[in-house]
């Protein structure tokens, strides 16, 4: 982790990121969700940086979104 960023930024960027991957799919929250098979409130949550999520559920999200896992970690 970037010494320079505390937990919540690294979160709030991963949430950005997964954000913007979704967005360009053309996807609503609620999409990501039923794809990945989470319950709708809780990407809305990650894209928010308010979860710490685990690295299980990042990888089932970078599937879903057609990404590399780089992608969805904040440029250092």
């Amino acid at each position: 982790m970037d010494t320079n960023k505390n937990k919540s930024e690294v979160l709030r960027d991963i949430g950005k990121n997964i954000r913007q991957y979704r967005n360009q799919k053309g996807w609503s929250q609620e999409d990501l969700a039923f794809e990945c098979e989470f319950h709708r409130t809780y990407i809305g949550a990650v894209e928010r940086g308010e979860k710490n999520i685990t690295i299980l559920n990042l990888l089932k999200i970078k599937e879903k979104l057609g990404v590399r896992l780089i992608d969805l970690y904040p440029e250092e």
